[in-house]
């Protein structure tokens, strides 16, 4: 049972570690990219641009934008949403709360698991320790 919960907690930190926090990282870099973005063109009030599109396998294709007043933002397993420049900067920051969110859920959950298998070694170190402690003081009476 106590190797069990070692694992479980082993796997919950690896996936924090490994997975949360990087996404956590990528997506703020990539979000906050995307705001600088929208906040210049909103500055600058261009109304169509000239870019380069990742085609993918990082080949790259130039592309005029007509009209800059609705973008597709990426919000995950391939899915794109076309939004104006006001819902693009809302949706960015919802993203980067939940992310937030669930490495604060995550971290306390290991540690909520961490401070059980605490106890319960400490609780099995006392239990180890009664017969012998018990069989020395009879001895001493």
């Amino acid at each position: 049972m106590d190797s069990y919960r070692q694992e479980k907690v082993q796997k919950f930190e690896e996936f924090v570690d490994r997975r949360l926090k990087p996404d956590l990282t990528r997506a703020i870099a990539e979000r906050s990219d995307l705001r600088k973005n929208i906040e210049n063109l909103e500055k600058n009030s261009v109304t169509s641009l000239r870019t380069l599109v990742n085609l993918g396998s990082e080949v790259y294709m130039q592309a005029d934008v007509p009209d800059t007043q609705h973008i597709f933002v990426d919000i995950g397993l391939g899915f794109h949403v076309e939004f104006t420049w006001s819902e693009a900067l809302k949706f960015i920051s919802q993203r980067e709360d939940k992310i937030a969110r669930q490495i604060d859920e995550y971290t306390r959950l290991i540690a909520s698991i961490k401070a059980q298998i605490k106890l319960v070694c400490e609780g099995i170190c006392e239990l180890l320790q009664l017969p012998a402690e018990t069989s020395v003081q009879e001895a001493i009476f």
